[in-house]
Protein backbone atom coordinates (compact mmCIF):
# COMPACT_ATOMS: atom_id res chain seq x y z
CA UNK A 1 0.00 0.00 0.00
CA UNK A 2 1.66 3.23 -1.15
CA UNK A 3 -0.98 5.93 -0.60
CA UNK A 4 -1.48 6.27 3.17
CA UNK A 5 -5.20 5.67 3.55
CA UNK A 6 -7.09 2.60 4.70
CA UNK A 7 -10.36 1.40 6.17
CA UNK A 8 -10.23 -1.07 9.02
CA UNK A 9 -13.26 -3.30 9.61
CA UNK A 10 -13.69 -4.91 13.03
CA UNK A 11 -15.38 -8.32 13.07
CA UNK A 12 -15.44 -8.24 16.87
CA UNK A 13 -17.36 -4.93 16.78
CA UNK A 14 -19.96 -6.47 14.47
CA UNK A 15 -20.41 -9.40 16.83
CA UNK A 16 -20.56 -7.08 19.83
CA UNK A 17 -23.20 -4.87 18.24
CA UNK A 18 -25.32 -7.86 17.26
CA UNK A 19 -25.16 -9.12 20.85
CA UNK A 20 -26.24 -5.70 22.15
CA UNK A 21 -29.33 -5.83 19.95
CA UNK A 22 -30.11 -9.38 21.04
CA UNK A 23 -30.02 -8.27 24.67
CA UNK A 24 -32.32 -5.36 23.82
CA UNK A 25 -34.84 -7.70 22.12
CA UNK A 26 -34.29 -10.97 24.01
CA UNK A 27 -37.49 -12.70 22.93
CA UNK A 28 -37.14 -11.96 19.22
CA UNK A 29 -35.09 -13.33 16.39
CA UNK A 30 -32.80 -10.62 15.08
CA UNK A 31 -31.87 -10.58 11.41
CA UNK A 32 -28.60 -8.83 10.50
CA UNK A 33 -29.25 -6.49 7.56
CA UNK A 34 -26.36 -6.81 5.11
CA UNK A 35 -27.71 -4.97 2.06
CA UNK A 36 -25.51 -2.54 0.12
CA UNK A 37 -22.42 -4.69 0.59
CA UNK A 38 -23.11 -4.78 4.33
CA UNK A 39 -23.37 -0.99 4.46
CA UNK A 40 -19.96 -0.71 2.82
CA UNK A 41 -18.25 -3.10 5.24
CA UNK A 42 -18.09 -6.01 2.77
CA UNK A 43 -20.74 -8.70 2.50
CA UNK A 44 -18.39 -11.65 2.81
CA UNK A 45 -16.58 -10.00 5.70
CA UNK A 46 -19.81 -9.28 7.58
CA UNK A 47 -21.18 -12.76 6.95
CA UNK A 48 -17.97 -14.36 8.20
CA UNK A 49 -18.17 -12.29 11.37
CA UNK A 50 -21.83 -13.07 12.06
CA UNK A 51 -22.42 -16.54 10.66
CA UNK A 52 -22.13 -18.13 14.08
CA UNK A 53 -24.44 -15.66 15.83
CA UNK A 54 -27.10 -14.20 13.55
CA UNK A 55 -30.61 -15.63 13.57
CA UNK A 56 -30.92 -14.66 9.92
CA UNK A 57 -29.92 -12.08 7.35
CA UNK A 58 -31.72 -9.39 5.39
CA UNK A 59 -30.47 -8.34 1.96
CA UNK A 60 -31.76 -6.69 -1.23
CA UNK A 61 -29.52 -8.20 -3.85
CA UNK A 62 -30.40 -11.70 -5.03
CA UNK A 63 -26.85 -12.27 -6.25
CA UNK A 64 -25.50 -11.50 -2.79
CA UNK A 65 -28.02 -13.84 -1.20
CA UNK A 66 -26.90 -16.66 -3.50
CA UNK A 67 -23.26 -16.00 -2.58
CA UNK A 68 -24.13 -16.26 1.09
CA UNK A 69 -25.58 -19.73 0.50
CA UNK A 70 -22.39 -20.65 -1.38
CA UNK A 71 -20.37 -19.49 1.62
CA UNK A 72 -22.32 -21.88 3.82
CA UNK A 73 -25.16 -19.75 5.17
CA UNK A 74 -27.81 -22.01 6.70
CA UNK A 75 -29.86 -19.31 8.42
CA UNK A 76 -32.95 -17.69 6.90
CA UNK A 77 -32.14 -15.07 4.26
CA UNK A 78 -34.83 -12.47 3.62
CA UNK A 79 -34.98 -10.53 0.35
CA UNK A 80 -36.04 -7.14 1.68
CA UNK A 81 -37.51 -5.81 -1.58
CA UNK A 82 -38.62 -9.21 -2.75
CA UNK A 83 -38.29 -10.18 -6.40
CA UNK A 84 -38.42 -7.95 -9.46
CA UNK A 85 -39.07 -10.47 -12.22
CA UNK A 86 -40.92 -13.77 -12.37
CA UNK A 87 -37.80 -15.61 -13.51
CA UNK A 88 -36.17 -14.93 -10.15
CA UNK A 89 -38.68 -17.15 -8.36
CA UNK A 90 -37.00 -20.48 -9.22
CA UNK A 91 -33.72 -19.17 -7.77
CA UNK A 92 -35.50 -18.03 -4.62
CA UNK A 93 -37.10 -21.46 -4.28
CA UNK A 94 -33.88 -23.34 -4.99
CA UNK A 95 -31.98 -21.51 -2.26
CA UNK A 96 -34.88 -21.42 0.20
CA UNK A 97 -34.88 -17.64 0.54
CA UNK A 98 -37.70 -15.82 2.25
CA UNK A 99 -39.11 -12.98 0.20
CA UNK A 100 -41.01 -9.80 0.86
CA UNK A 101 -44.19 -9.33 -1.16
CA UNK A 102 -45.22 -5.68 -1.17
CA UNK A 103 -47.39 -5.04 -4.25
CA UNK A 104 -50.07 -6.47 -6.54
CA UNK A 105 -47.55 -7.06 -9.31
CA UNK A 106 -45.51 -9.42 -7.13
CA UNK A 107 -48.65 -11.17 -5.97
CA UNK A 108 -49.72 -11.71 -9.58
CA UNK A 109 -46.29 -13.13 -10.46
CA UNK A 110 -46.63 -15.62 -7.62
CA UNK A 111 -50.11 -16.60 -8.71
CA UNK A 112 -48.95 -17.08 -12.31
CA UNK A 113 -45.65 -18.87 -11.67
CA UNK A 114 -46.89 -21.07 -8.82
CA UNK A 115 -43.37 -21.62 -7.42
CA UNK A 116 -42.62 -24.13 -4.73
CA UNK A 117 -44.13 -22.75 -1.54
CA UNK A 118 -42.08 -19.87 -0.10
CA UNK A 119 -41.72 -18.11 3.21
CA UNK A 120 -43.46 -14.80 2.54
CA UNK A 121 -43.10 -11.52 4.42
CA UNK A 122 -46.25 -9.62 3.53
CA UNK A 123 -45.42 -5.92 3.74
CA UNK A 124 -48.00 -3.38 4.83
CA UNK A 125 -47.55 0.34 4.16
CA UNK A 126 -48.22 2.02 7.50
CA UNK A 127 -47.06 5.53 6.64
CA UNK A 128 -43.63 5.29 5.05
CA UNK A 129 -45.29 5.36 1.61
CA UNK A 130 -42.52 3.52 -0.15
CA UNK A 131 -43.18 -0.22 -0.31
CA UNK A 132 -46.15 -2.13 1.02
CA UNK A 133 -49.82 -2.77 0.43
CA UNK A 134 -51.91 0.22 1.54
CA UNK A 135 -53.62 -0.59 4.80
CA UNK A 136 -57.06 -0.17 3.20
CA UNK A 137 -56.27 -2.83 0.57
CA UNK A 138 -53.99 -5.07 2.59
CA UNK A 139 -56.65 -7.38 4.02
CA UNK A 140 -57.89 -8.42 0.60
CA UNK A 141 -54.34 -8.90 -0.71
CA UNK A 142 -53.43 -10.93 2.36
CA UNK A 143 -56.41 -13.20 1.76
CA UNK A 144 -55.34 -13.63 -1.88
CA UNK A 145 -51.90 -14.67 -0.69
CA UNK A 146 -53.32 -17.06 1.89
CA UNK A 147 -55.51 -18.86 -0.61
CA UNK A 148 -52.97 -18.89 -3.45
CA UNK A 149 -51.10 -21.91 -2.17
CA UNK A 150 -47.70 -20.32 -2.76
CA UNK A 151 -46.96 -19.39 0.87
CA UNK A 152 -45.25 -21.92 3.09
CA UNK A 153 -45.49 -19.33 5.85
CA UNK A 154 -46.70 -15.73 6.11
CA UNK A 155 -45.12 -13.07 8.30
CA UNK A 156 -46.65 -9.61 8.52
CA UNK A 157 -44.09 -6.87 8.03
CA UNK A 158 -43.90 -3.10 8.06
CA UNK A 159 -41.19 -0.44 8.17
CA UNK A 160 -41.42 2.59 10.43
CA UNK A 161 -40.86 6.10 9.10
CA UNK A 162 -40.04 7.83 12.41
CA UNK A 163 -39.24 5.11 14.93
CA UNK A 164 -36.50 7.30 16.39
CA UNK A 165 -39.22 9.49 17.97
CA UNK A 166 -40.89 8.65 21.31
CA UNK A 167 -44.33 8.23 19.70
CA UNK A 168 -43.00 7.40 16.26
CA UNK A 169 -44.50 3.92 15.95
CA UNK A 170 -47.96 4.50 17.43
CA UNK A 171 -49.92 5.31 14.26
CA UNK A 172 -48.13 2.64 12.28
CA UNK A 173 -48.89 0.00 14.91
CA UNK A 174 -52.56 0.94 14.86
CA UNK A 175 -52.68 0.62 11.09
CA UNK A 176 -50.99 -2.76 11.23
CA UNK A 177 -53.31 -4.02 13.95
CA UNK A 178 -56.27 -3.16 11.76
CA UNK A 179 -54.85 -5.38 9.02
CA UNK A 180 -53.78 -8.15 11.40
CA UNK A 181 -56.97 -8.47 13.42
CA UNK A 182 -58.34 -12.02 13.64
CA UNK A 183 -55.02 -13.45 12.40
CA UNK A 184 -52.13 -14.96 14.32
CA UNK A 185 -49.39 -14.46 11.76
CA UNK A 186 -45.88 -13.79 13.12
CA UNK A 187 -44.57 -10.27 12.62
CA UNK A 188 -41.41 -8.46 11.62
CA UNK A 189 -41.57 -4.80 12.61
CA UNK A 190 -38.60 -3.36 14.45
CA UNK A 191 -35.66 -1.67 12.78
CA UNK A 192 -32.59 -0.47 14.71
CA UNK A 193 -34.34 2.50 16.32
CA UNK A 194 -37.38 0.46 17.31
CA UNK A 195 -35.20 -2.30 18.79
CA UNK A 196 -33.76 0.21 21.24
CA UNK A 197 -36.73 2.53 21.77
CA UNK A 198 -39.97 0.57 21.30
CA UNK A 199 -40.07 -2.89 22.90
CA UNK A 200 -43.69 -3.35 21.81
CA UNK A 201 -42.45 -3.64 18.22
CA UNK A 202 -39.94 -6.42 18.82
CA UNK A 203 -42.40 -9.15 17.81
CA UNK A 204 -41.05 -12.31 16.17
CA UNK A 205 -38.32 -10.96 13.89
CA UNK A 206 -36.46 -7.66 14.31
CA UNK A 207 -34.22 -6.27 11.58
CA UNK A 208 -30.92 -4.76 12.74
CA UNK A 209 -29.41 -2.32 10.26
CA UNK A 210 -27.38 0.79 11.05
CA UNK A 211 -26.64 -0.06 14.67
CA UNK A 212 -25.10 -3.38 13.63
CA UNK A 213 -22.30 -1.26 12.18
CA UNK A 214 -21.89 0.95 15.25
CA UNK A 215 -23.86 4.08 14.37
CA UNK A 216 -27.03 5.52 15.85
CA UNK A 217 -30.42 6.15 14.25
CA UNK A 218 -31.21 8.76 16.91
CA UNK A 219 -30.50 12.48 16.96
CA UNK A 220 -30.32 12.56 20.75
CA UNK A 221 -28.72 9.20 21.62
CA UNK A 222 -25.19 8.46 20.53
CA UNK A 223 -23.83 5.10 19.48
CA UNK A 224 -21.99 5.00 22.78
CA UNK A 225 -25.29 5.59 24.60
CA UNK A 226 -26.69 2.52 22.83
CA UNK A 227 -23.61 0.49 23.71
CA UNK A 228 -22.57 -0.21 20.11
CA UNK A 229 -19.06 0.12 18.72
CA UNK A 230 -17.91 1.44 15.32
CA UNK A 231 -17.11 -1.39 12.94
CA UNK A 232 -15.41 0.82 10.32
CA UNK A 233 -12.49 3.15 10.93
CA UNK A 234 -11.28 5.29 8.05
CA UNK A 235 -7.75 6.54 8.63
CA UNK A 236 -5.05 8.30 6.67
CA UNK A 237 -1.93 10.41 7.18
CA UNK A 238 -0.73 13.97 6.84
CA UNK A 239 1.18 14.16 3.53
CA UNK A 240 2.15 17.86 3.58
CA UNK A 241 2.09 20.89 5.87
CA UNK A 242 1.61 24.52 4.85
CA UNK A 243 2.38 27.52 7.05
CA UNK A 244 -0.19 30.24 6.50
CA UNK A 245 -0.23 33.89 7.43
CA UNK A 246 -3.26 36.03 8.17
CA UNK A 247 -5.46 36.43 5.11
CA UNK A 248 -4.21 33.36 3.24
CA UNK A 249 -6.94 31.27 1.63
CA UNK A 250 -7.26 27.52 1.28
CA UNK A 251 -8.51 25.24 -1.47
CA UNK A 252 -10.84 25.54 -4.42
CA UNK A 253 -13.03 28.61 -4.33
CA UNK A 254 -10.92 30.13 -1.54
CA UNK A 255 -13.78 29.44 0.87
CA UNK A 256 -11.53 29.40 3.95
CA UNK A 257 -9.41 32.39 4.98
CA UNK A 258 -6.90 32.23 7.79
CA UNK A 259 -7.51 34.79 10.54
CA UNK A 260 -3.89 34.63 11.64
CA UNK A 261 -0.76 32.50 11.38
CA UNK A 262 -1.65 28.80 11.30
CA UNK A 263 -0.30 25.42 10.26
CA UNK A 264 -2.39 23.54 7.75
CA UNK A 265 -2.19 19.77 7.28
CA UNK A 266 -2.93 18.10 3.96
CA UNK A 267 -4.54 14.67 4.42
CA UNK A 268 -4.51 11.82 1.90
CA UNK A 269 -8.29 11.48 1.73
CA UNK A 270 -10.85 13.12 -0.51
CA UNK A 271 -14.26 12.64 -2.02
CA UNK A 272 -12.92 9.99 -4.41
CA UNK A 273 -12.25 7.92 -1.28
CA UNK A 274 -15.77 8.40 0.05
CA UNK A 275 -15.25 11.45 2.24
CA UNK A 276 -18.29 13.74 1.80
CA UNK A 277 -17.50 16.52 -0.65
CA UNK A 278 -20.17 18.72 0.93
CA UNK A 279 -18.53 18.57 4.38
CA UNK A 280 -17.97 22.23 5.35
CA UNK A 281 -14.99 23.83 7.03
CA UNK A 282 -15.16 22.91 10.69
CA UNK A 283 -16.03 19.24 10.19
CA UNK A 284 -14.32 17.28 12.99
CA UNK A 285 -11.24 15.23 12.22
CA UNK A 286 -8.70 13.62 14.56
CA UNK A 287 -4.95 14.12 14.15
CA UNK A 288 -2.57 12.26 16.46
CA UNK A 289 -5.50 11.57 18.78
CA UNK A 290 -6.52 15.23 19.00
CA UNK A 291 -9.82 16.55 17.62
CA UNK A 292 -9.39 19.39 15.17
CA UNK A 293 -11.36 20.51 12.11
CA UNK A 294 -11.24 20.74 8.37
CA UNK A 295 -10.43 24.00 6.61
CA UNK A 296 -11.53 24.66 3.05
CA UNK A 297 -13.31 22.54 0.48
CA UNK A 298 -12.89 18.81 0.19
CA UNK A 299 -10.94 17.90 -2.95
CA UNK A 300 -10.99 14.68 -4.93
CA UNK A 301 -7.90 13.26 -3.22
CA UNK A 302 -7.20 15.54 -0.25
CA UNK A 303 -8.67 17.44 2.63
CA UNK A 304 -6.96 20.18 4.59
CA UNK A 305 -7.10 20.45 8.37
CA UNK A 306 -6.23 23.01 11.01
CA UNK A 307 -3.16 21.84 12.95
CA UNK A 308 -3.34 24.61 15.57
CA UNK A 309 -4.51 22.19 18.32
CA UNK A 310 -1.86 19.65 17.27
CA UNK A 311 1.52 21.40 17.34
CA UNK A 312 3.32 18.06 17.32
CA UNK A 313 1.78 17.07 13.97
CA UNK A 314 4.18 16.37 11.12
CA UNK A 315 4.19 14.71 7.72
CA UNK A 316 3.25 11.12 8.41
CA UNK A 317 1.06 11.92 11.43
CA UNK A 318 -1.97 9.67 11.84
CA UNK A 319 -5.42 10.97 10.94
CA UNK A 320 -8.77 9.40 11.79
CA UNK A 321 -11.59 10.54 9.52
CA UNK A 322 -14.20 8.53 11.45
CA UNK A 323 -14.41 5.36 13.43
CA UNK A 324 -12.87 4.05 16.62
CA UNK A 325 -12.36 7.39 18.37
CA UNK A 326 -14.23 9.87 16.19
CA UNK A 327 -17.90 8.85 15.80
CA UNK A 328 -19.05 8.64 12.20
CA UNK A 329 -22.30 10.30 13.28
CA UNK A 330 -20.39 13.44 14.32
CA UNK A 331 -18.81 13.72 10.87
CA UNK A 332 -22.13 12.99 9.16
CA UNK A 333 -23.99 15.60 11.20
CA UNK A 334 -21.42 18.27 10.31
CA UNK A 335 -21.72 17.31 6.65
CA UNK A 336 -25.52 17.42 6.73
CA UNK A 337 -25.95 13.72 6.07
CA UNK A 338 -26.17 10.41 7.95
CA UNK A 339 -23.65 7.78 8.87
CA UNK A 340 -25.35 5.34 6.50
CA UNK A 341 -24.25 7.37 3.49
CA UNK A 342 -20.65 7.66 4.64
CA UNK A 343 -20.36 3.92 5.26
CA UNK A 344 -21.95 2.97 1.95
CA UNK A 345 -19.86 5.54 0.10
CA UNK A 346 -16.47 4.06 0.95
CA UNK A 347 -14.64 3.93 -2.38
CA UNK A 348 -13.24 0.76 -3.90
CA UNK A 349 -9.79 2.34 -4.16
CA UNK A 350 -9.47 2.45 -0.35
CA UNK A 351 -7.63 -0.63 0.93
CA UNK A 352 -9.63 -2.53 3.55
CA UNK A 353 -7.91 -4.28 6.43
CA UNK A 354 -9.25 -6.63 9.09
CA UNK A 355 -9.40 -5.04 12.52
Amino acid sequence: MSRPIRATISASALRHNYAVAKRAAPRSKVFAVVKANAYGHGLERAFAALKGDADGFGILELEGAVRMRQWGCRQPVLLLEGFFQENELPVISEHDFATVVHCDEQLRMLETAKPRALDIYFKVNTGMNRLGFPAAKAKAALERLRTSGVAKSITLMTHFAVSELPDGVDDAMKALENVAQSTDYPRSLANSAAIFAHPKTHANVARLGISLYGATPFADRSARDLGVMPAMTLSAQIIAIQDLKAGDTVGYGRTFRSEGPMRLGVVACGYADGYPRHAPSGTPVMVEGVITKTAGRVSMDMITVDLTPVPQARVGSSVELWGERLPIDDVATSAGTVGYELMCGLASRVPVLEG
